[in-house]
């Protein structure tokens, strides 16, 4: 069962998502601790695939109070640990015009490790977030029906 620490609610609504992978994220021990307390904001956070591996940008994951002088800067660019079939099978997708990684979510798996949901989206027009929202509400008109019929 994957225990949810934060989840990027921003890239379900701006992104439409081709396909994730779950990754490994390479921390310092102060910002496991503040990731166990659930302090990560993964809005506007992106992933770049770079000769070395991938790293992620622009997360922020607030310094732990207890740890005082071990404390690393919160927004620091992370290594993100992936095979290198994985990494190359990405790079040859975020080539491609208009595709970006984004995260979804980071959560601790049943070994207690921490990892990161990791998307290769593709951003959504003004027009297609509007067909979403359309979508969701006759959904919710038609669930909203059927409930009012069964009774």
């Amino acid at each position: 069962m994957k225990n949810s620490t934060a989840t990027n609610k921003k890239a379900y609504r701006d992104y439409e998502i081709i396909e994730s992978v779950e990754c490994g994220i390479e921390l310092k021990g102060s910002e496991v601790k503040s990731l166990r307390a659930g302090k990560i904001n993964l809005d506007d956070s992106f992933a770049r695939i770079e000769k070395e591996g991938v790293t992620l940008y622009n997360t922020h994951i607030s310094p732990y109070e207890q740890a005082s002088y071990m404390n690393t800067d919160p927004v620091r660019p992370r290594r993100l640990l992936l095979h290198k079939g994985q990494i190359i099978k990405l790079s040859a997708k975020v080539n491609q015009k208009g595709f970006t990684l984004v995260p979804l979510k980071v959560y601790f798996n049943e070994r207690g490790f921490a990892k990161l949901e990791l998307a290769l989206c593709k951003g959504k027009k003004l027009y297609d977030r509007r067909e979403d929202i359309k979508r969701r509400e006759t959904d919710l008109a038609l669930r909203r029906v059927i409930k009012s019929r069964r009774k």
